[in-house]
Parts: structure tokens; C-alpha cells; sequence
């Protein structure tokens, strides 16, 4: 049904929209089809580099952006080293406190480890690792990430985040259930998260807070998720994320030489095969970094295609929410194959356009 609202959208629109170039009227068709078929909404943001016709599929609403967050923590962190005022040798102390649930090397890691800053970046991006991730914010400080974030990205598309680290995460979630939550430590999170059921969770929950059950205040780990994305927190418009990334992508969050070597890390990410990558097919080098939390799941990046004498480089942001991740990731895939068989198959001169927005919130 959504699908053919489009098509009528499009029959019927005024010639300012008729005006849109062909790839994006054939992208915004292939993603009615795909959301149509969807259990739940799809967000696509395609910002091409250096000029180009901005496209956007809900991109304008707010969504959880999970990792994607963890970007923003790299670029701060690249900076600081073009600056001179960090060293990628530099090596942090590994706490027992600084251990958070979720994949990754640091964590195996034993406490009084000492670990590098480009280990960390390392980590966190190729594997989006957790502890890696909030060692680097312990030094960098949340407060400046989050400065970063918002000086990269120009205010109408409104801010990210506020980004926290990901122990908060947990502790914001697990408070939507009980404020006693959050006196809950990164060891906590990772006996809960080897839970194996919502309702061994709850359980484990409610004898660590030593609570009655009844004195939970959600009925479900699922309602406690959906009062924690309308918090806002770790949140934003994907096309604000796209910015950043053009941002980076430009050089114009950092200088050549850090803008490259952050990006050569990103090209090395290990998480996302099934997503937007699954889709480009060979041909597209896509230097990216996932997320994933319940019921959501992003993929984002800068994607670049040189035939010939012709080069296309493009920031892409994704997610589906509401779909298992299964079914998400399945999705991510064909925007993959529809983002290749349109804009990627368009010459560079008739993708670039007038430089204006298109297909802004389509829905």
C-alpha cells in the first residue's frame, strides 16, 4: 500500500519534485517496495561528497543509532592526535570497573592490562568493542565527544545524542525497570547479559536489586527498550549522521593524513558483511561501523566507486527498526543492491544534480 502511495505521490507532485533525478525517483520506489514488505520502518540517508543531490527516507526523524555513536568517539580521538595533545601509543590502565558487556577483544583482556589508544580504535571500530569504546571516553571525556559531534554537523539537522557511554546505556535501560539500576556496574551488565532468556534476566534483575518482582516498574525487557530510544539519548536524524560522516569524508573534521588512516581503520570493520556490503557487491569499497541493539540496526559509512574516469564517493546511513535482526540485516542488504542498481549506476555528473535535497521523509 505504501508503495503505490508513492507512485502516486510522484505522478501527482508538483514539477519542482518531477525535477528529482532519476536515481533518486528509482531509489525512493525500491525503498517504498522494501519498507512495504518490512514488520517494521526503514531510514535511509545518501549525502554524495564534495556536492551532489542529498536523499532522504525518514531521514529526518529521530532514530537509536546504537554504535554509530562510537564514530563521533574516533574522530575526537584523531583530532587530539593531529594535534599533537595524543599519542595512538599512549596506553591505558585497564580497570576492574571498566569492563561493559558486549563483543571484542578488551575484555579478555585481565585487569592492570595496559592497552594503547590505537589498539582501542582498533577495537571499537572493527570490532565494536564496548570497553574499548568507554576506555576511549574515559580519556577523551563525553563532554568533548559530544562538542565534536555537534560542531560537525549543521544545525538544522539538529544534534546527535547526547552521546554517554555505553555502561550508561545499560543503566539507563535497566532504570526504565528500576532506579536501583543504576548502582548496577559494567560486571553486572556482563552476568546479565549471559542470561539466557528475557525472563532469566528479569530474575537475575530482581534478586541482584533484592526487589520483589511486582516492583518492577515495566512489565518486559521490550517496554523498558522502548522507554529507553524515547529517552533520545545516543539518538538522532540519520541525516545529521550523514553530515558528520560527509564531514569526515570532505576533510573537513580532520586533516589528510587522520582523515585517511581513520578511514582505512573503518574499511577493516569486521561486523556488517550481511548489511549494506552484502548488497554494494563488488566494486564499492564501503568504510563503515555498525550498530545493532534490540530491535534495531544501523549501517553507515562512505561508500566509493571508481570506473574509469569516473569516481563517486557517498556517506550512507541505514537502520531498520522493529525487525528482528535477521530480517533488518536482510533489508540493510537490498538497500545495498537498490543504492547500487541507482546511484551507483549513474554517472558521477548526472548524481550530482544541483547540490539541493530530494525525497526528503518520504514515508
Amino acid at each position: 500500500m505504501r508503495a503505490l502511495l508513492l507512485v502516486l505521490v510522484l505522478l501527482l507532485a508538483p514539477s519542482a519534485a518531477l525535477a528529482e533525478p532519476d536515481w533518486a525517483v528509482r531509489l525512493a520506489a525500491r525503498l517504498g517496495a522494501l519498507e512495504s514488505r518490512l514488520d517494521g520502518e526503514l531510514g535511509v540517508a545518501v549525502r554524495p561528497l564534495d556536492g551532489g543531490t542529498h536523499f532522504g527516507w525518514r531521514a529526518d526523524e529521530a532514530w537509536y543509532l546504537a554504535s554509530l555513536v562510537k564514530v563521533p568517539v574516533a574522530i575526537e580521538l584523531m583530532a587530539r592526535v593531529e594535534a599533537g595533545t595524543l599519542s595512538l601509543d599512549e596506553r591505558l590502565a585497564l580497570r576492574a570497573a571498566d569492563y561493559v558487556d558486549g563483543a571484542g577483544p578488551t575484555n579478555w583482556a585481565p585487569p592492570g592490562s595496559e592497552l594503547a589508544l590505537g589498539a582501542l580504535l582498533e577495537a571499537m571500530l572493527t570490532e565494536s568493542d564496548n570497553t574499548a569504546t568507554d576506555l576511549l571516553i574515559r580519556r577523551l571525556g563525553v563532554a568533548a565527544v559530544n562538542r565534536r559531534a555537534r560542531a560537525l554537523i549543521p544545525p538544522r539537522h539538529g544534534p546527535l545524542g547526547p552521546i554517554t557511554p555505553l555502561v550508561e546505556v545499560r543503566r539507563h535501560l535497566y532504570r526504565q525497570l528500576h532506579p536501583r539500576a543504576a548502582a548496577l556496574t559494567g560486571l553486572d551488565f556482563i552476568e546479565l547479559h549471559k542470561q539466557e532468556s528475557d525472563a532469566d534476566r528479569l530474575t537475575w534483575l530482581v534478586e541482584r536489586l533484592d526487589l520483589a518482582p511486582a516492583a518492577l516498574h515495566r512489565p518486559s525487557l521490550d517496554a523498558a527498550f522502548d522507554a529507553y530510544y524515547a529517552s533520545g539519548l545516543n539518538s538522532g536524524r540519520l541525516d545529521a549522521m550523514a553530515e558528520l560522516l560527509a564531514a569526515l569524508g570532505e576533510g573537513r573534521a580532520l586533516g589528510k593524513a587522520a582523515t585517511g588512516r581513520l578511514l582505512a581503520v573503518m574499511a577493516r570493520t569486521r561486523r556488517g558483511e550481511r548489511r549494506l556490503e552484502a548488497g554494494f557487491g563488488p566494486g564499492i569499497r564501503f568504510a563503515h561501523k555498525t550498530g545493532t541493539q534490540r530491535r534495531r540496526a544501523c549501517d553507515a559509512g562512505i561508500a566509493s566507486r571508481q570506473a574509469g574516469d569516473d569516481r563517486q564517493r557517498v556517506a550512507i546511513v541505514a537502520c531498520v527498526r522493529g525487525a528482528a535482526e535477521a530480517r533488518a540485516e536482510r533489508a540493510l542488504a537490498a538497500v545495498g543492491r537498490a543504492l547500487r542498481e541507482t546511484l551507483f549506476a549513474t554517472p558521477t555528473g548526472a548524481a550530482h544534480g544541483s547540490g539541493r535535497a530530494a525525497s526528503q521523509s518520504r514515508k
